[in-house]
């Protein structure tokens, strides 16, 4: 608890104005609340977060006075596990059995992507093959930068193509699926009730998840504590039926936008021709991961009692949170897509450093030999 404490203490600190950017922050909010406006007028999927995501990548490369700093991912990663955690409900039980098939499609998706994505930044993008190999995990953006820079691969590399995979995913599966699904995803206002109706009783359940998550999280050192923790939460209160408040669509299309202006703003501070040739080079490997995704979806879906759409946005290599909240505002298996993706990312995280010691591991030594 004291380290807890201490982190709460630390980003109090962070929050005075001597060492938190304020106005860039607000130029980041104001310019993805006018990309989120604008693509609400033109009945875009997803408009808050593809808005906000699209204007902040564009101020980045042109080297505008933006900034998102990593303080303000806590609480807002407690507020979208909440919400996905409100998609655990009590009939969740008798659905678990029918999950094998697809998680069963799970492994072998990845094991497909890796090999695919891997052999893709080794050889079309000429990156070393450390380098390739945690840029090509579909994984979680900070475990593989972590886990790359250990083994002695360029962590700013794989850090852009992460954060160059989750855009760029993020910007195209609402369109396939708004396509599949034949629904507009524009119609935000579906994806929940307003403040104003929702009792004050949920809303205090949601708040408590919220807090007592991040304690869970810490106390069980969960991977994204600030994300599991409160999802943990929310999803035991969920599930054994204390409520059944559902996410009020002000609180998720805030969101969005704040996700959006935290994915477009990574890139802040690089340089644009790298941010390009980063983008350009993941054009090529995002096409491949969501021709995966659309044929490994198909398939399952032959096997398994679960659509096309739910089957995409659970495999889709994206984050959790985007694709949980293009779930949440499709009012489809919220539960089921977030849990193939904590999945995902625990398999990665536990396998990739094993993994890459067996195939790479050898090689790496018998290279490195004539130098001793």
């Amino acid at each position: 608890m004291r380290e807890l404490l201490s982190d709460f203490v630390s980003g109090l600190r962070s929050l005075s104005p001597r060492r938190f950017p304020y106005r860039r922050f607000a130029l980041a909010l104001a310019l993805g609340g006018f990309g989120g406006w604008l693509f609400v007028q033109a009945k875009l999927p997803l408009p808050w977060m593809l808005g906000s995501m699209v204007f902040c990548t564009v101020a980045a490369l042109l080297k505008a006075p933006v900034s998102a700093p990593g303080v303000i991912r806590p609480p807002m990663s407690a507020v979208i596990g909440v919400m996905l955690g409100a998609g655990f409900r009590p009939d969740l039980v008798a659905q678990l059995p029918n999950w094998l098939p697809t998680l069963i499609g799970l492994v072998l998706f990845m094991t497909a992507c890796g090999l695919c994505c891997v052999t893709y930044f080794r050889r079309v993008a000429g990156f070393d093959s450390v380098t390739a190999f945690f840029a090509g995990m579909p994984g979680g953006l900070m475990e593989m930068v972590l886990l790359g820079e250990e083994k002695g691969g360029d962590a700013r590399i794989i850090a852009l193509i992460h954060s160059a995979r989750v855009l760029l995913v993020v910007m195209t599966l609402p369109f396939i699926v708004q396509s599949i699904e034949g629904v507009s995803l524009s119609a935000t206002r579906n994806a929940g009730p307003s403040l104003a109706q929702t009792p004050l009783f949920a809303e205090l359940w949601l708040i408590g998840c919220g807090v007592f998550g991040v304690i869970l999280g810490h106390l069980l050192r969960l991977p994204a504590k600030h994300l599991l923790g409160p999802m943990v939460a929310s999803a035991l209160v969920h599930f054994l039926g204390w409520s059944d408040s559902a996410p009020p669509f002000q609180v998720v299309n805030a969101a969005q936008l704040v996700l959006g202006v935290t994915v477009g703003c990574r890139f802040v501070g690089t340089s644009p021709s790298v941010i390009l040739r980063v983008l350009l080079l993941s054009v090529g490997s995002t096409a491949v991961l969501l021709a995966l995704t659309i044929a490994f979806a198909w398939g399952v879906s032959k096997v398994s009692i679960y659509g096309h759409v739910p089957l995409i946005l659970a495999y889709s290599p994206g984050g959790l949170a985007e694709m949980s909240l293009i779930a949440l505002a499709l009012h489809t298996e919220v539960a089921f897509v977030a849990a193939h993706h904590i999945i995902r990312v625990f398999l990665v995280m536990v396998g990739a450093g094993p993994v890459f010691g067996l195939i790479l591991g050898d090689k790496r030594k018998t290279e490195a030999a004539p130098a001793e």
